[in-house]
């Protein structure tokens, strides 16, 4: 479903102030500089409405977080959500996750979410997947060994499409669940999607994916 335009929205991203980083390509290799301390960076691909990533925030003051949502008119609407937190550890980009290499530098992000990611899901379509290896190898470009891709999804096709990706690209798979609800894990924060789907009786698949 596409979102709608929403009224006013380039005046409403102005008024997010040092949340949103309108040319994080400036940043590349500061982003410590930036947050103002050198905590680990965990980025989120494609925030929606910004659930996840501000309840991220408020749980682990001591992580600095960065959202990344291509839509801006799904952007403002989690920039709002996080404004009246007044979270030092969060900000925001509006961009496309094919440029993270033009962002960050090697090393300068310990930890990648990608939730609920579009399963784009004819064949032909396979190489806009965000677990492709088109995507997997412009995260390799920021991360250390050692470091992790954490993937949650409502779409078993998807899932397993991402299992297969992980494996092929040479990151160790852990924490693997075909049904995250029931399976006993205990820290974990939902996105607006996942309370959605949780509530309907649908399974949640997730796994963490080591950069080996």
């Amino acid at each position: 479903m596409r979102m709608r335009k929403k009224k006013n929205c380039d005046e409403r991203l102005e008024k997010s102030g040092q949340l949103w980083i309108r040319t994080p390509e400036d940043i590349k290799g500061a982003w410590s500089e930036e947050f103002g301390s050198s905590n680990p960076i965990h980025v989120e691909i494609g925030c929606g409405k910004g659930k996840f990533i501000c309840e991220m925030a408020q749980k682990y003051p001591d992580i600095n977080f960065v959202a990344i949502e291509v839509v801006k008119d799904v952007m403002v609407l989690a920039m709002e959500k996080a404004q009246p937190l007044e979270l030092a550890n969060l900000r925001f980009i509006i961009a496309d996750a094919a440029k993270l290499g033009d962002y960050f530098e090697k090393g300068e992000i310990s930890r990648i979410y990608l939730n609920f990611s579009d399963p784009w899901k004819k064949n032909k379509q396979a190489k806009r997947r965000l677990t492709h290896k088109n995507f997997l190898d412009v995260y390799k470009s920021v991360l250390n060994e050692g470091d992790f891709i954490c993937f949650k999804t409502d779409n078993q096709k998807l899932f397993e499409f991402s299992l297969n990706s992980f494996a092929q690209e040479g990151f160790k798979m852990s924490d693997i669940t075909f049904d995250l609800h029931n399976s006993g894990f205990a820290d974990n924060v939902m996105t607006e999607y996942e309370t959605r789907f949780s509530e309907q009786g649908m399974p949640i698949y997730r796994v963490c994916a080591e950069y080996k």
